[in-house]
């Protein structure tokens, strides 16, 4: 396997990419909050009305963390999937910049850090939502944006793995059907997973989502402990090993 040759001028491909969003950021923006926002509204308040308190925890309160969480994991997997395939099919930009001095490398890595931004994003304004509706119970919320960070980059990799695996669009029905729909729902947003059998809660831990769940809701309601740093841990170690596959297998489609 090729060496991968990451320069600086990764930073001109994602100053690219973000004065191309900040042209047309109202419509981006709109599908990553009024969803999580419905979610709160319907699930929260109205099946919260309903629902015992989970985990010692009004319903509303247990939901929102988690939907921080969530909302940050679809917006870099739209991104990274639809977004990119585009950038790479249709529009040609990446071949248009392996022309130039950028290589396919810093033009992949641009595409992973468009990709946490957006999950910073996304998820700091679902953040400050229930901020406002006042369902952050401790300051320990000011590092939930560094954990979306890292969970961004690593669902970056997820998303541009499966772009660099498959021939056409429609294939991204399979990845959000069998794969981010399936973390979003045994995950632990909506409900404790507590309750499930044992070969389920097994399986939970090696989700990314849950451990991104799982550090959201401690730093939002202040649990902080000791259980925190090692789903961090989790996150970090599985990035560094996910990294260098989205960087080969596109590299393997562009460069022919």
């Amino acid at each position: 396997m090729k060496l991968p040759d990451i320069s600086p001028l990764v930073w001109p491909v994602l100053r690219r990419h973000l004065i191309v969003f900040s042209r047309n950021w109202k419509t981006n923006i709109s599908f990553n909050f009024f969803e999580p926002l419905l979610y709160i509204t319907a699930l929260g308040l109205g099946l919260g009305a309903y629902v015992q308190p989970m985990e010692g925890l009004p319903y509303l309160n247990y939901l929102a963390p988690g939907l921080v969480a969530s909302s940050a994991m679809f917006a870099t997997s739209y991104e990274c999937t639809y977004g990119t395939f585009v950038r790479m099919e249709y529009q040609k930009t990446f071949q248009a910049m392996v022309a130039t001095p950028v290589s396919i490398e810093d033009v992949i890595v641009a595409e992973m850090l468009f990709g946490t931004f957006k999950s910073v994003l996304y998820g700091s304004v679902i953040l400050v939502v229930i901020l406002v509706l006042g369902l952050v119970a401790s300051p320990w919320a000011l590092l939930v944006p560094p954990v979306l960070a890292v969970a961004g980059l690593l669902f970056a990799a997820l998303s541009i793995i499966w772009t660099g695996l498959v021939p056409n669009m429609e294939n991204f029905n399979y990845f959000f059907s069998l794969i981010m729909t399936p973390l979003f729902l045994f995950s632990g947003v909506f409900f404790p997973l507590s309750g499930l059998p044992p070969l389920v809660r097994s399986l939970a831990w090696a989700s990314p989502l849950y451990h991104v769940v799982n550090l959201v809701r401690g730093l939002v309601l202040g649990q902080v402990g000791a259980g925190l740093l090692w789903d961090l841990i989790w996150l970090t170690v599985f990035t560094a090993l996910l990294f260098p596959l989205p960087l080969y297998l596109v590299r393997r489609l562009v460069i022919r």
